[in-house]
């Protein structure tokens, strides 16, 4: 049979095409934008591009983004600035953005064009701001993405668009135009040979803008512009003559070699309609080869797919496996988001060949090959899920920042190959471990910088150490330590240690489960545990077994909480209906555009806010903050709280220092000699704390009032509450605790179930009988530990300490070690 490679270059033979040769070296020009080069611009402007706009031809098209994104990033391009890109596409779009001088920032992708999601591009554009000095998305495999919705983000958010077409010269647009004819950004196409508009090397930028070429023109000649002295930055990207000459000739051909590969693709996409293929648009593109979506039982079976399509003389391949998120250099060098669609994607794809000399026909042929082999693999998947998961020795629920902080303390005793050798399993909804909901969060956080870069600065595992200079910890250590550090910032930070945490994990024989929810819990007559795990990308349910458990599920708000709640007398949901919100919508990221919402039309509005914690007082301290400004008045919002509010000092001296003494003996923790070790408000909400008791002769915030509650007939507070226009109730959090049941499938009834804390001081959950659960343990958010020997805090204190730094220090070092424990001990007994 046919032999079919996956690529089979066929740019223009120079060997035909000697009297253009001779043309070349009479005209003694051999660069700097000679009569070739100048004639090819014009004609494939008018050939492709209907004569709108203009063209520049360059060396190549990695040479061509790097400009093109130098330019876009304009006033915006300074140290930590960002260009924003899908994960999904070839290196050189994140290597272009890095030479130019920009951070890649690597968002995911649609699971139907396999393009940049809009939904991930407009959260991050939202949490990073200014920062993002230009857009890149990828016309994915030519595909004619939306350029409208680019320039719709340009005109909202003030960004740079690049796009990167690589694949496109000769795509036709829906309305019958080369793509992007029009748009009055760069669109950047290659002409490698093994493109389909190919040559042998080298690059097209188009725009709708002529001006721009005209810039872009200057840079690529070293940032000349008239004359030998640089004006703009600048580099030399030059196409050679010769390699013009070879452009105009493909030029000329072009037509029908898209013509064909079109046919060869509509005949793919006929023979191949049981597997997932790519949502195109547009009426055609310039395939350079078909992309096919393998069954997801098959992702594991492609290497040997690819081994036998190659024995059938079938070339196959796997753009883009890996994209950018799982490559080494943008790991360290780039800002990552979770691109769960990114990763099921690439472990599906496979690349079938289209080539000029293949036919239409051949792609019935191929179609069969691959249909006919990836059934037998199908096969052989089917019989190796039929083998039994090993029993694990722990299963940790939740892969976000506490479930990730107990990998981060193993890590400090350089204990967590030991545990992910025993047979670790982590358990993740998201499509990564590390960042959970820490980084939706607008507000600044109570722990500097110096203490979140703990986590990784001097780690024993040099890729997490490595962390500390990476882009991720070098935006942390921007902020001084007397302020708090954004928690937009620290996100990113956590998702990256997360990713690093995730590899020595699996390295080392543990197993991470992303995409995965986890229903229940239920306790066998042989003391392990079975957990039901629900996978999220086809719903079906899988039963994994454990010696040991860990819920590190978070915390949240309950809706059902605030319908039996009262302040003041006052039934806060039937009374208040739609004033009233929690501090968690608005501390999330976009929550104060529902506060402006809530108060539109309100020329003086009154505010109170509910309770005496850290999202209390973050919540105002947000709300004094907004741009732009809320038309607050003088006492325009009331905090409305039960326990005194007090302080941090790092010691006695240091308080009395400032006149504070409202604290004793029992107010120092013992350890640290720190007062209000873990009552006391630190940084932001310290800051504004201080002010409202005017310690030391602070002015107060003449926009908050507070007023500490009474009883419950509290009739200031309670005609507050029917005044106000917004209500925010800051009431803590509650676990999300996984449900335990018994041998009999009875469940388990936990003290948290009572709102009591969820665990004991040894962090292991107790039932409502005060009796901790066996083999089960907590930590995070809302679990109710509280610190205690060597741990340190005063005395003094009630409630629930919530701290990152203790969760991946002395609280997660105390669950590893007993997990270690049980695991010798279960030894010892077999």
């Amino acid at each position: 049979m046919s032999e079919f490679p996956l690529i089979a270059p066929r740019p223009p033979r120079l060997s035909e095409h000697g009297a253009s040769l001779r043309r070349v070296e009479q005209s003694g020009i051999f660069s700097n934008n000679g009569p070739e080069v100048r004639a090819f611009e014009a004609e494939v402007t008018a050939a492709l591009f209907g004569g709108h706009g203009a063209s520049l031809a360059v060396a190549n098209a990695t040479l061509g983004l790097m400009i093109a994104i130098r330019e876009a990033a304009g006033a915006r391009h300074a140290p930590g600035a960002l260009a924003l890109m899908p994960s999904f596409t070839f290196a050189a779009t994140g290597q272009a953005a890095l030479w130019a001088g920009l951070t890649p920032l690597i968002c995911d992708i649609d699971p139907y064009d396999w393009g940049a999601s809009a939904e991930a591009e407009q959260a991050v554009l939202d949490r990073y701001g200014d920062r993002i000095a230009v857009v890149v998305p990828y016309a994915t495999f030519g595909n004619a993405i939306d350029l409208d919705h680019y320039a719709r983000l340009r005109s909202h958010h003030g960004v740079g668009i690049v796009v990167d077409a690589a694949a496109s010269l000769g795509t036709i647009d829906r309305c019958g135009m080369g793509f992007g004819a029009q748009a009055d950004f760069a669109i950047v196409h290659s002409m490698h040979a093994t493109k389909t508009f190919a040559v042998a090397e080298g690059g097209l930028i188009h725009s709708g803008d002529p001006a721009l070429i005209a810039r872009l023109r200057s840079m690529t000649n070293f940032g000349f512009e008239g004359s030998r002295s640089a004006t703009l930055p600048g580099i030399n990207a030059k196409l050679p003559e010769i390699l013009a000459l070879m452009a105009r000739t493909k030029l000329a051909e072009i037509e029908p070699v898209c013509t064909n590969r079109a046919a060869i693709e509509a005949n793919y996409r006929t023979a191949l309609r049981e597997f997932s293929l790519q949502h195109v648009q547009g009426q055609r593109r310039a395939s350079q080869f078909m992309p096919v979506l393998l069954p997801p039982a098959l992702a594991g079976r492609r290497d040997a797919i690819i081994a036998a399509l190659a024995s059938k003389g079938v070339g196959a391949g796997c753009y883009f496996s890996p994209h950018l998120a799982q490559q080494p250099l943008f790991k360290a060098q780039g800002l990552i988001e979770p691109t769960p669609v990114a990763d099921a994607i690439a472990a599906r794809i496979i690349s079938l060949p289209i080539t000029d000399a293949m036919r239409p026909g051949d792609a019935i042929e191929i179609a069969g090959i691959f249909a006919d082999i990836c059934a037998r693999e199908g096969t052989r998947a089917i019989a190796a899920r039929a083998r039994p998961a090993p029993v694990a020795s722990v299963m940790v629920i939740g892969g976000g920042p506490a479930g990730t902080a107990l990998l981060t303390a193993a890590t400090k005793r350089n204990l967590l190959p030991a545990l992910a050798q025993s047979g670790l399993v982590i358990v993740e909804r998201d499509a990564a471990i590390g960042g959970g909901r820490l980084g939706g969060y607008a507000i600044t956080s109570d722990s500097t910088a110096t203490t979140f870069l703990s986590a990784v600065k001097d780690n024993g595992h040099a890729e997490v150490a490595a962390l500390a200079d990476h882009p991720v910890g070098r935006a942390i250590r921007a902020y001084p330590d007397n302020v708090g550090v954004p928690l937009v910032e620290v996100g990113p930070l956590l998702r990256a240690v997360g990713d690093r945490l995730a590899g020595i994990v699996t390295t080392h024989g543990g197993t991470v489960l992303t995409g995965h929810d986890a229903i229940s819990a239920t306790l066998g007559k042989d003391g392990l545990w079975t957990v039901r795990l629900r996978r999220q990308i086809d719903g079906a349910t899988i039963d994994r077994r454990s010696q040991a458990v860990v819920i590190a599920t978070g915390g949240h708000q309950p809706a059902e909480r605030l319908a039996t709640q009262q302040v003041a007398g006052v039934a806060l949901a039937a009374t208040l209906g739609d004033r009233l919100v929690q501090s968690d919508e608005i501390l999330s990221v976009g929550g104060l555009a529902l506060v402006a919402e809530r108060l539109k039309g309100k020329r003086a509005p009154n505010i109170v806010v509910i309770g005496g914690s850290t999202s209390a007082l973050a919540t105002i301290a947000l709300l004094l903050k907004e741009q732009p400004a809320l038309p607050l008045g003088a006492g325009a919002i009331t905090l409305l709280h039960r326990r005194t509010l007090r302080p941090f000092y790092p010691s006695p001296a240091a308080a009395l220092a400032e006149g504070f003494t409202d604290f004793g003996p029992d107010d120092i923790c013992p350890v640290s000699g720190f007062v209000y070790r873990l009552a006391g408000f630190r940084l932001e909400a310290r800051d504004l704390v201080q002010r409202m008791l005017a310690i030391d002769g602070r002015s107060p915030e003449p926009r908050v009032q507070l007023h500490c509650l009474a009883e419950d007939d509290d009739a200031i507070a309670a005609a507050l509450l029917h005044k106000a226009d917004l209500v925010i109730a800051a009431l803590g959090y509650r676990p999300h605790a996984l449900p335990l049941f018994d041998a009999a499938g009875n469940p388990i009834a936990l003290a948290a179930d009572t709102g009591a804390a969820m665990v004991d001081k040894h962090c292991r959950v107790t039932g409502a009988d005060g009796a901790p659960v066996s083999g089960v343990y907590g930590i995070g958010l809302a679990a109710g530990f509280v610190p205690w020997g060597a741990m340190g805090g005063e005395p003094s204190f009630r409630g629930q300490a919530n701290g990152l730094w203790q969760w991946q220090n002395d609280v997660g070092l105390m669950i590893v070690e007993q997990l270690l424990g049980e695991r010798a001990r279960a030894r010892a007994v077999a």
